[in-house]
């Protein structure tokens, strides 16, 4: 990943510091390692923000924020990435993870009536919040990985990148 194109979008440090529900982590804000790009800790951010975005609970970011003071990595990633699951797209997303929860359990999918009434909500609920909560960790783990792994290998591929045409600009030096 080019550090360049990643520093141009990411926010201004000291404006995550001042975010109101940020501000809860107090002097934890000022580790540097939160705020450096490299392979590593844009990797971590990537595995963090992308498990947290999957978690069926309000305030993502705060708890996108934790992991990534608790694992060391870049904060600014970490938190855009729950955004992942916004306003448009949380229903089709949560939809997906319950259909994956259903299937990894072996259970055919609820179907709702046009109008439910609250009686038919609260017990399709009963029914459907482990497969949902099964899909959502799935989701979680299996996007955190494949981010983890996908960063790290085109990180690398820059980097070899970099290394040849230093090489062949060094070769024509010559």
């Amino acid at each position: 990943m080019p550090r360049k194109f990643l520093k141009r979008h990411m926010p201004d440090h000291h404006k995550i510091r001042e975010h109101k529900h940020l501000r809860v982590f107090g002097e934890l804000l000022h580790d540097p390692n939160l705020w450096h790009l490299n392979r590593r800790s844009a990797a971590g951010a990537f595995a963090v923000g992308l498990f947290c975005a999957f978690v069926p609970i309000p305030m993502q970011m705060i708890l996108a924020a934790a992991m990534a003071i608790l694992f060391r990595v870049n904060l600014p990633i970490s938190v855009a990435l729950v955004w992942i699951t916004n306003p448009l797209t949380m229903a089709p997303i949560y939809y997906f993870a319950y259909k994956l929860g259903a299937w990894e359990l072996g259970q055919p999918a609820q179907e709702y009536p046009s109008a439910p009434s609250l009686e038919q909500i609260v017990t399709g609920l009963n029914q459907v919040w482990a497969p949902f909560l099964l899909g959502c960790f799935t989701l979680s783990v299996v996007t955190a990985i494949a981010g983890y792994m996908l960063i790290r290998g085109l990180w690398r591929l820059h980097v070899v990148r970099q290394w040849r045409r230093k090489g062949r600009r060094r070769g024509k030096g010559r």
